[in-house]
C-alpha cells in the first residue's frame, strides 16, 4: 500500500487536503475517506486508485498526532447539554458539552473550550469550558476571540520585561562604531507608527551614482541569544497587526524605547551603504556597525506633500530637507524601472483601511491609500535585503533567506484559462515561467476594469514565500537573493540574520567553523518555525478584517453597491465593492434563470436566456446578509 504522512487541511464543506511536503501535490481527502480526523492533524493517508482533478484521492488510515488542544467558539445552550460551534469552520465537528461543564457560560456566548474526548466512530468530540469571553457584540470580544483561537501571546511575561526595562536603561556609546550622527538621516512611516526600525540617506555622487544608506535598528545589541527576550521572540516569530491593536515580538520598552530610531536620539544601528548607477544597478555595497542619530521622522504624507508641492505649508516646514528628498524620488524611480525591467511584479491590490470608533466598533471601510513616500522605502528595503542576501551568500555563511518559487505549471495553465475569458494570455514555457511573463500581464491590465481581478488571480497562482536557510531566489520580485533585513523589531528572521552579520563584522570575517555548524542548525530551525508563525499571524489579521467588514456592512442591509467579479465557484459568484468589502451571491439567488457552471472557462451562463457571468464583470448588488459572528456577507444582483 502506498501510504504517507502528513498534516490534514479541513474544509468547512466537509472535504480536505493532506499536505505531505513541498515537492509533493497535496492529496484530496472526500469527506467519507477523512475517518475521524480534525483539521491540523497529524495523519496516515493511503493513496488511492481515483483522481480528483490533478490531486491523487486519498483515504485517511490513522491519526497519528492531534494538533487541537482547544477551541474557541460560539456556546449553544440546551437544557441537559450544550455544543459549542468553533469559530475554525475547517475544524469538522462541534463540540460536545455536557451539563457539568457549562462553566457558567450562557446562550451565544463565546466561549474557550479544552477538548476531552476527540471525534471518533461518527461522535461529535467532546469538550469542557475552560473560559467565557462574553457576547460577541460586547467591545473586543471579537478581536479576543481571534487571539484565543490561534493562541496569541498577547502578555509578556514577568521576568521578559524586566529584562526589558533594565536594557531600555543602558547608556548608548560610540564604542568604535561608524558614527553617522551628524548627517542628515529620515524615518518615513505612517502617522501611527511607534517602532521605527529603518531610517534612509541619500547623496549624489560626482559621477553621477547615488549613495543610499539604509540604517536599520540594531536590535542583535539587546536581544542577546540565551535571553529571557529572545526565547520570547522566537516563540512569537512575529509581530500580529489587529486594526486596534498590535501584539508585538518585543516589549515596548524596547520596540518603541531603546530600538526605536527615533527623532534626534542616539541609536545603534546597523547601516548598508549601496552606491548605484544610473541604471538603478547596486555597484558597491558595505554593511557597518554604526550609531546614527534621525535628523526628523517624517510622515508618508508629509514627504508625498514635498515631493509633488502640494502643500505650502508642509514646504515651508521641512524647507531645508526638501533637496534630500527630492533625490529620494529620483533614485527610487531609477530602481523601480530596473525592477520592472527584470519582471519585478507590482501587484495592484489595495490593502484595507479599517476605521473603529471608540469601541473598536467597525465605522468606515476603505481602500488603503499609497503614495510615492511609500514606493521609496519599499525601493530602498528591497534593495538593502538584495544586498544583504547576496554579500552574505557568497560569504557561504549561515543565513535565513525569504524563499519565492516559481509557481506550479498546472496553476500556470488553470490562470491562463481565467486569463483567455479577459482577453490576456500568458506567455513562455510554463515549465519555466519567468517573472516577466506575469510582469507583462500586469502592464497589459494597467489603469483598466480588471486590474484588481487580474491582480488577485495571479496572487492566488503564486506559491506563498516562506523563510528557508538554503537561497532560491525570489520570483516575486525577480531577485536571485533575498532576505529579510530590515524589520529586526518586529520579525525574528531578520533578528537572527543581524546577530550572524554582527559576528561576521566582529570577527573581520573570520569566522570559525564551530560557529557556523551550529548557525546552520538554527537557521534551518527557525525558519521554520518563523514560516509557521507568519502563516498564523497572516491568518489572525485577515480574520480580523473579515469580521470588522461583516460588523460594517451588518447596517447596510438592503443598499445597492458598484462592484467587480473577483471570482466564480460551482455555488456562487463573489463580487469585490470599491470599498474592499467582498460578498457572495450564491447561485440559488440568482432567480432570473438557471445557470450552469461553465468550469473550463469559470463562467455562469444562463441555460435559458444564455445570459454569462464573467471574472471582472461589472455588476450592481444589493446586500442581504452580513453577520460578524459568522463573518459572512451576501449579495443579490440587481
Amino acid at each position: 500500500m502506498d501510504i504517507l504522512q502528513g498534516k490534514f487541511l479541513g474544509n468547512e464543506r466537509g472535504f480536505g487536503f493532506v499536505k505531505i511536503s513541498e515537492e509533493i501535490p497535496d492529496i484530496f481527502i472526500d469527506k467519507k475517506n477523512k475517518k475521524d480526523a480534525m483539521n491540523g492533524d497529524i495523519v496516515e493517508v493511503k493513496v488511492l486508485k481515483e483522481k480528483h482533478g490533478e490531486h491523487n484521492e486519498g483515504a485517511i488510515i490513522n491519526v497519528v498526532e492531534r494538533n487541537t488542544k482547544q477551541v474557541v467558539g460560539t456556546f449553544q445552550k440546551s437544557k441537559n447539554f450544550g455544543f459549542v460551534v468553533p469559530d475554525n469552520k475547517e475544524l469538522g465537528t462541534d463540540i460536545f458539552i455536557s451539563k457539568s461543564n457549562f462553566e457558567k457560560a450562557k446562550n451565544h456566548q463565546k466561549v474557550v473550550v479544552k477538548i476531552t474526548k476527540y471525534p471518533r466512530k461518527g461522535m461529535k468530540a467532546e469538550g469542557k469550558i475552560t473560559e467565557v469571553l462574553g457576547f460577541i457584540d460586547e467591545a473586543g470580544v471579537d478581536m479576543l476571540s481571534i487571539i484565543k483561537e490561534y493562541n496569541l501571546l498577547n502578555e509578556f511575561p514577568k521576568n521578559v520585561i524586566e529584562e526589558a526595562k533594565n536594557i531600555s536603561r543602558e547608556e548608548i556609546k560610540p564604542d568604535g562604531r561608524k558614527d553617522f550622527r551628524e548627517e542628515e538621516i529620515f524615518t518615513i512611516d505612517s502617522e501611527d507608527a511607534k517602532d521605527l526600525d529603518d531610517a534612509v540617506s541619500v547623496y549624489k555622487n560626482d559621477d553621477e551614482t547615488y549613495t543610499l544608506k539604509v540604517h536599520i535598528a540594531d536590535v542583535s545589541h539587546y536581544v542577546r541569544e540565551g535571553s529571557l527576550l529572545n526565547r520570547e521572540a522566537i516563540q512569537r516569530g512575529t509581530s500580529v497587526y489587529m486594526l486596534d491593536r498590535v501584539i508585538p515580538m518585543l516589549p515596548t520598552e524596547l520596540s518603541n524605547g531603546i530600538c526605536s530610531l527615533n527623532e534626534g536620539k542616539d541609536r545603534y544601528a546597523l547601516s548598508v551603504i549601496m552606491k548605484i548607477d544610473k541604471n538603478g544597478k547596486v555597484i558597491d555595497s558595505d554593511i557597518t556597525k554604526s550609531i546614527i542619530r534621525v535628523t526628523k521622522r517624517m510622515t508618508y504624507t508629509d514627504v508625498a506633500k514635498i515631493i509633488d508641492r502640494s502643500d505650502e505649508k508642509i514646504l515651508k516646514k521641512y524647507e531645508k530637507y526638501i533637496e534630500h528628498f527630492d533625490r529620494m524620488k529620483r533614485l527610487a524611480k531609477i530602481l523601480k524601472a530596473r525592477r520592472i525591467k527584470d519582471g519585478y511584479l507590482s501587484l495592484e491590490i489595495p490593502e484595507s483601511k479599517i476605521t473603529l470608533d471608540k469601541n473598536g466598533i467597525a465605522i468606515k471601510v476603505e481602500p488603503y491609500k499609497l503614495n510615492f513616500a511609500n514606493e521609496i522605502i519599499e525601493q530602498f528595503m528591497l534593495t538593502a535585503n538584495e544586498a544583504v542576501a547576496e554579500r552574505f551568500f557568497w560569504l557561504n555563511a549561515p543565513f535565513i533567506y525569504r524563499v519565492h518559487e516559481k509557481p506550479d505549471e498546472e496553476k500556470i495553465k488553470e490562470l491562463n484559462k481565467y486569463l483567455f475569458n479577459l482577453g490576456y494570455r500568458i506567455k513562455g514555457k510554463f515549465d519555466d515561467i519567468k517573472p516577466k511573463a506575469f510582469a507583462q500581464i500586469l502592464e497589459e491590465v494597467k489603469g483598466k476594469d480588471e486590474e484588481r481581478v487580474v491582480s488577485h488571480l495571479l496572487l492566488r497562482t503564486l506559491k506563498v514565500a516562506r523563510y528557508e536557510a538554503e537561497n532560491k531566489g525570489h520570483f516575486g520580485i525577480s531577485s536571485k537573493y533575498y532576505c529579510h533585513f530590515t524589520s529586526p523589531i518586529r520579525r525574528y528572521p531578520d533578528l537572527f540574520i543581524h546577530r550572524v552579520i554582527s559576528k561576521y563584522l566582529e570577527e573581520n570575517y573570520n569566522i570559525a567553523e564551530s560557529f557556523k555548524e551550529k548557525y546552520e542548525k538554527q537557521a534551518e530551525k527557525y525558519a521554520v518555525s518563523s514560516s509557521e508563525c507568519e502563516q498564523i499571524a497572516t491568518k489572525a489579521e485577515r480574520e480580523s478584517e473579515d469580521i470588522k467588514k461583516a460588523e460594517y456592512m451588518q447596517d447596510k442591509i438592503g443598499k445597492e453597491y458598484d462592484g467587480i467579479i473577483s471570482s466564480i465557484t460551482s455555488f456562487g459568484v463573489f463580487v469585490e465593492l470599491e470599498n474592499t468589502v467582498e460578498g457572495l451571491v450564491r447561485l440559488e439567488n440568482i432567480e432570473d434563470d438557471y445557470y450552469i457552471y461553465d468550469d473550463i472557462n469559470k463562467q455562469l451562463i444562463g441555460k435559458e436566456n444564455k445570459k454569462t457571468y464573467r471574472l471582472g464583470q461589472k455588476v450592481k448588488i444589493k446586500v442581504i446578509y452580513a453577520d460578524k459572528q459568522t463573518r459572512k456577507i451576501n449579495f443579490v444582483f440587481i
